[in-house]
């Protein structure tokens, strides 16, 4: 069974054994690139109980990692927010403003200018990770050919200041770790052709030291669940919007 805390836990357990440290995506910016990293970004899209659960998981084992909130109602919770911020994590913004204000470029940097505000009342946010909007026309990450994040404060953008030659990311978008057949936007130029076919064999890639040194792990934490109720939905639901995803990618390729 697949997309398991359980799993979850077994994999960072895995990768410490094999000499990795763990990097928050502003400490990698910021710190001496050396050694064997793997950067944890959490990208959270949906149910926030789930970060926090992930974050205490994390936490448990030394690990620090970033989160990416959504500022939508159903995502933006603060007292969630607050205790991930309170376990050693980073908190950022998963920005969506042009999609969220129709294409309008002047409401669209008002709004992240605002928001940015608010996350930064739980944590001095430094970085910002864009959210892919795969069911919307508009790709957020345009807001910056008018505009220039570091006139905010913000130093880094994962898919701007990563060389993805160097770096290998690992996505688990559409429940399938970089299946970019489903992936709209949430890709990368990678320098790097390491096929995994489920958390299991990611688990071994890293075990037999088949792994770069310097690597990203993007996980969307509403994918992850205990087995169950929910861990069945999440499984039926992803899987039907895997097929309009698809249909998008076609489409636009």
């Amino acid at each position: 069974m697949d997309y398991t805390l359980a799993t979850y836990k077994e994999l960072l357990i895995t990768i410490r054994a094999q000499g990795y440290i763990f990097q928050t995506f502003e400490d990698f910016i910021t710190g001496e690139r050396s050694g064997k990293t793997v950067i944890l970004r959490h990208d959270v899209d949906r149910i926030p109980i789930n970060a926090l659960k992930m974050a205490r998981i994390e936490s448990e084992q030394g690990i620090s990692a970033s989160y990416f909130f959504r500022v939508v109602r159903h995502v933006w919770n603060e007292d969630i927010i607050r205790k991930v911020a309170g376990l050693g994590h980073e908190i950022a913004y998963h920005y969506e403003d042009l999609t969220i204000t129709k294409g309008d470029y002047q409401q669209a940097i008002d709004h992240f200018e605002r928001q940015l505000h608010r996350f930064r009342r739980f944590y001095p946010s430094k970085t910002i990770c864009m959210h892919g909007s795969p069911m919307a026309k508009w790709d957020n990450r345009k807001l910056w050919e008018r505009y220039n994040y570091r006139d905010y404060g913000i130093i880094a953008e994962p898919y701007f200041d990563v060389d993805y030659s160097r770096v290998f990311y690992i996505t688990d978008t559409g429940r399938a770790w970089n299946n970019s057949g489903i992936s709209v936007r949430d890709k990368v130029n990678s320098g790097f052709d390491i096929p995994i076919e489920s958390t299991s064999h990611l688990i071994r890639l890293f075990h037999d030291k088949q792994m770069p040194g310097q690597v990203m792990i993007n996980t969307h934490p509403h994918r992850w669940f205990d087995p169950g109720l929910m861990w069945c939905r999440e499984l039926v639901f992803q899987n039907l919007k895997n097929v309009v995803k698809s249909i998008i990618v076609k489409a636009n390729g």
